[in-house]
């Protein structure tokens, strides 16, 4: 049996991570949850699961949720409140599941405080992946991966050293644009651009998965999971999303991990590693699924993986700077405010803007993302 706790429980990978949970009640316990600002189902969540101690991000929410929280579990909010439920004495692991910069500081207390950490939120070790990994080598802790491609990748290499790998390969599903000609991307709509066609996910990442940024980012975030410099991790498109990734090692063998999508796959492996435990949830069925088809992404169309790439080789702290001006440029283009192609635009020129700093420390790097988020507000402005 293993004590969860779980930052982003209402979410699309916190949903997920509680029907895992249901499936495998002799195997997983949560005992810590934390939500945004959605009381109802956090408190509904409580009297489910019974957990520990619960936290809303939203310090004026606290009276609320306690009011409907059970009487016998703990209610806290904040960053404290989090920064609590990552360090829990009973916790064997902490998946974080927190869209944004939230997720980076618990997930340093929960390294530091000795625990193991699953990560679902990309941001974590796409701006401190250099900090984190180092932390967690030295606490003696590991780090492991929630999205399907890295989650595939940990499944490839099974304890094979890097030096064995001549490639990563990140499976791309093309996103709802992948045949629509460039030419029509300023007309692209909103409600067009959060159509996946493999995957059920939150706003954010629907739309990072539309531009393909999302793909650059898991480069990055590979790039630090496994030890693997930015040229050897590469992007392939893939739209039946079946192959969630492949390792190529130095001898020209390929491993690929397949199913079904299903985020409950690799929620389960990473909260069960390194043990396998049965459940029917994902099941495959390779003749119905017919065939599997690959294409190079058009990088003409979908330039963020130029500009991730360029981050990630560059280091420092224009990864952070590509992630914040990447998450205003989607929230502008949530409200209306600039176009589809924008986004890429818009991160370009933050980018271009921003003198790195290298080597950073913590201080630099939540420092590089608050210049970032108003530079790129006043790039979307104008």
């Amino acid at each position: 049996m293993k004590n969860i706790v779980l930052l982003g429980s209402t979410g699309s990978i916190g949903t997920s991570t509680i029907k895992v949970a249901e499936d495998l009640p002799d195997h997983i316990r949560l005992i810590g949850l934390a939500a945004g600002k959605n009381v109802d189902d956090l408190s509904a969540q409580a009297h489910t699961l019974k957990p520990q101690l619960i936290s809303i991000s939203d310090d004026s929410l606290r009276a609320s949720l306690a009011d409907k929280a059970p009487e016998d579990v703990r209610v806290t909010s904040g960053t404290k409140g989090l920064i609590e439920l990552a360090t829990l004495p009973d916790a064997d692991i902490v998946l974080i599941a927190i869209v944004g910069i939230a997720g980076l500081e618990p997930a340093l207390a929960t390294i530091r405080a000795g625990k193991d950490i699953a990560v679902a939120s990309k941001e974590i070790l796409v701006m401190a992946g250099e900090i984190v990994m180092r932390e967690a080598k030295e606490h003696g802790v590991r780090v492991l991966a929630v999205d399907s491609e890295h989650s595939a990748i940990l499944q490839c290499l099974d304890t094979k050293p890097e030096t064995s790998v001549r490639s990563l390969w990140l499976t791309a599903s093309g996103g709802p644009f992948r045949q629509r000609p460039k030419e029509e991307f300023a007309d692209i709509q909103l409600s067009q651009a959060l159509k996946h066609p493999s995957w059920d996910m939150g706003q954010k990442i629907t739309i990072d998965s539309a531009t393909l940024f999302n793909k650059g980012l898991e480069m990055i975030e590979a790039r630090w999971l496994f030890d693997i410099e930015i040229p050897r991790v590469k992007v392939i498109v893939h739209p039946q999303s079946v192959i969630h990734s492949m390792v190529e090692f130095i001898d020209g063998s390929i491993i690929a991990q397949l199913s079904t999508p299903d985020m409950c796959l690799p929620i389960q492996y990473a909260l069960t590693y390194p043990k396998r435990v049965g459940s029917n949830r994902v099941l495959t069925d390779l003749a119905r699924i017919a065939s599997l088809t690959f294409e190079e992404p058009d990088t003409e169309k979908f330039p963020s993986l130029n500009l991730a790439r360029e981050a990630g080789l560059t280091g420092g702290t224009l990864p952070a700077v590509l992630n914040a001006a990447n998450e205003v440029a989607v929230d502008a283009f949530c409200r209306g405010a600039i176009s589809f192609p924008r986004i890429a635009e818009t991160v370009a020129q933050t980018m271009a803007a921003h003198q790195t700093k290298t080597s950073p420390s913590l201080q630099d790097i939540l420092e590089a993302d608050r210049w970032t988020r108003s530079a790129a507000a006043e790039i979307v402005a104008n």
